[in-house]
């Protein structure tokens, strides 16, 4: 027994030893220290106080009321963020297998034996049929961690488990983003379609009354057939934005992970509420907090650890076994009037030098090289991300502002040109060409309103809107 308590206490001491992992230092980030600059970028500059959007949850983030259910019934229902969670508990039960590889493993044996002797080999006194009870308690096969190759496998399994977690954290921005941006699309797509609808209408009716001035003889055949292409153009567009509309609550539903309810689902782009401005930050303090970067780094400090455990490879591998017997002929003083006997088995594996261990030492090195580039590379397409997005968000407000204007020049274009066809001036060529202008500008307005709002949800989500707070 004192054996087995000095092997304790040297288990206990190496424990504490060092590993052959190589020391990690966070490479320089491969990206300027700040945001791009030129005319794209003036706008981008963000009042004092605005906050960051690492720091501002999603909930203050999007104010939409209805948004906001939705979102909450996503985070508890979507499949794609069920898995990344099961993904991280799979990450969690690996790693706990390597922390318990660690420490020995304890078996217990137990059994009964009977024995009856011959009469004639019995002794007065003595029984004819005896009973012995035996236990046995062992270490089996427990590895001395000496060069910290257990070690470096389980940093290897934390690091791999941050780096699910940051995953899952990555998915349920991500979620957050689409199902905004999903959102904002069905409202546009049904305020393209009353917009075709009321379109429609007021096509019909102006046909009407091209038809009534036909029949007096005031217009001729090519004015009626022009106004029933506006009727026509008008009746093709309500089954298209129809379409978009099913299409668009179709994604909703399956990013829910169940049926919206109606009264959670927006009319048009009115009743919509923006998201709120958001600070880009500096690079050097927003990138890095991205889960998918951070992801990116636990999987680097994983190979890092690999090469530790690759490197252990080549040194001895110390196992201990150890057996604590013991034996009664009564069960009630087993470990009193019982025998007890026990061993210590130490062995020792050496190494081969062979192909195969140096091949695995360079496959370590091959991999770390491989996180490291994966690491820079996710950097920047985040960098760009954000570029991308604070360079629409420094042009979209003057491109809405332009587009406005344009909407109210062409109102009054086809209102002077409609007075000049009625009064005879002109032909209906002209209404018709100050219609289509008219109907035309009024969609783009509406694309760009929906693109200001799924850009400022963009760059949240490029930033890592809210990963400090998920």
């Amino acid at each position: 027994m004192k054996r087995l308590m000095i092997c304790l206490l040297s288990w206990l001491f190496l424990a504490g030893c060092g590993t052959l992992t190589p020391k990690y230092h966070r490479p320089p980030a491969p990206i300027p220290m700040q945001w791009p600059k030129g005319e794209a970028y003036q706008k981008t500059q963000a009042p004092k106080g605005t906050p960051i959007a690492t720091q501002l949850a999603w909930e203050a983030f999007l104010p939409d009321q209805k948004l906001q259910k939705i979102i909450q019934m996503a985070l508890s229902d979507n499949r794609d963020l069920r898995l990344a969670a099961l993904n991280v508990q799979r990450a969690r039960a690996i790693y706990g297998v390597r922390r318990a590889e660690l420490y020995p493993a304890v078996q217990a044996m137990g059994g009964e034996t009977k024995h009856r002797n011959p009469s004639d080999l019995v002794h007065p006194g003595e029984p004819r049929t005896t009973k012995q009870f035996h236990a046995d308690l062992g270490i089996v096969s427990w590895e001395i961690d000496f060069f910290g190759r257990i070690r470096s496998l389980q940093k290897q399994a934390l690091e791999q488990y941050l780096a699910t977690e940051e995953a899952r954290r990555s998915a349920e921005i991500a979620l957050v983003a689409e199902v905004a941006r999903v959102y904002f699309s069905l409202a546009a797509d049904r305020e393209n379609l009353k917009l075709a609808k009321k379109t429609l209408q007021d096509q019909q009716a102006s046909y009407a009354l091209i038809k009534k001035r036909f029949e007096v003889g005031v217009a001729n055949d090519l004015d009626l057939n022009r106004a029933q292409t506006q009727v026509d153009t008008a009746k093709r567009d309500i089954p298209r934005y129809t379409q978009r509309v099913a299409r668009d609550l179709n994604a909703l539903t399956l990013l829910a992970g169940s049926p919206v309810p109606k009264n959670l689902l927006p009319t048009g782009m009115s009743g919509v509420a923006p998201p709120e401005k958001i600070s880009p930050g500096l690079p050097s303090e927003v990138l890095l907090k991205r889960p998918d970067i951070m992801a990116a780094e636990h999987q680097l400090k994983a190979a890092y650890a690999s090469i530790g455990a690759a490197r252990a490879a080549f040194f001895p591998r110390i196992t201990l076994t150890t057996l604590i017997g013991t034996a009664s002929d009564e069960l009630s003083g087993l470990f009193n009037a019982g025998t007890h006997t026990w061993s210590f088995i130490p062995q020792a594996t050496m190494p081969i030098f062979d192909a195969r261990t140096m091949a695995a030492y360079r496959v370590s090195k091959a991999q770390q090289k491989i996180a490291l580039t994966r690491y820079e590379k996710t950097i920047q397409t985040a960098f760009r991300e954000v570029a991308d997005a604070l360079a629409v968000q420094g042009t979209i407000t003057q491109e809405i502002h332009a587009q406005e204007s344009l909407l109210k020049a062409s109102e009054r274009t086809y209102r002077l040109s409609l007075q000049r066809y009625e009064k005879g001036i002109d032909s209906y060529l002209s209404v018709l060409d100050a219609h289509r202008t008219l109907y035309f500008q009024q969609q783009v307005l509406t694309a760009l309103r929906l693109a200001r709002l799924t850009n400022r949800v963009r760059l949240y989500a490029a930033l890592g809107g809210g990963s400090e707070k998920f």
